[in-house]
């Protein structure tokens, strides 16, 4: 870090003004990724809160199937099964499950209770995410969004590093291009 602070504000007469612009390119990549890791912070937690806000209607009931549900070897495509099912206030409400609500209707005969998950509307809706797994997916969408941030401000400062590094070919060059023919007799 002293070295850079150095390198940013010493008085050497050997540093060149693209070393110096390299030294604040890094200085602001490394603010920028600072920025990244916290918005992806941000990100992470927006991620958990909104998966925990679907779950929060959510509440478990029994459905009774009306007719057979659909066979279990069939579980590559979404089938389903008419069936009724409580609703809040008393009360019945009918209509179709199907194996994405309700997985438990495959090979489920009719009057088979069926465990399902209601919205807050009563109707049919996909098991709630586990806590952990909530957590899991919040952490690797954070983890996602800081890795793409770094990788984009690697690859900004390398290209930053090859335009500085033309410069100083160019520097050198026609430094040399004055200084080379007094040091040799070739001609």
């Amino acid at each position: 870090m002293f070295r850079l602070a150095r390198l940013l504000t010493g008085r050497n007469a050997l540093i060149r003004p693209v070393d110096r612009i390299e030294g604040a390119v890094l200085v602001v990549s490394s603010a920028a990724f600072g920025v990244a890791v916290v918005i992806a912070c941000i990100f992470g937690t927006h991620t958990y809160l909104v998966q925990r806000a679907a779950t929060v209607g959510v509440r478990p009931a029994a459905a009774v199937l009306l007719q057979d549900g659909p066979s279990p070897g069939s579980l590559g495509r979404v089938g389903q099964a008419e069936a009724r099912w409580p609703v809040l206030g008393g009360g019945e409400q009918s209509g179709e499950l199907t194996t994405m609500t309700a997985p438990d209707i495959a090979g489920a005969s009719a009057g088979a209770r069926i465990p399902v998950w209601l919205n807050r509307s009563g109707q049919p809706t996909g098991p709630p995410a586990d806590q952990a797994v909530m957590i899991i997916y919040s952490l690797v969408a954070g983890a996602m969004v800081a890795a793409l941030a770094g990788m984009a401000l690697l690859l900004a400062y390398r290209l930053c590093l090859v335009a500085l590094n033309r410069r100083r070919l160019a520097a050198w060059e026609s430094a040399w291009n004055r200084t080379g023919p007094r040091w040799t007799t070739r001609r």
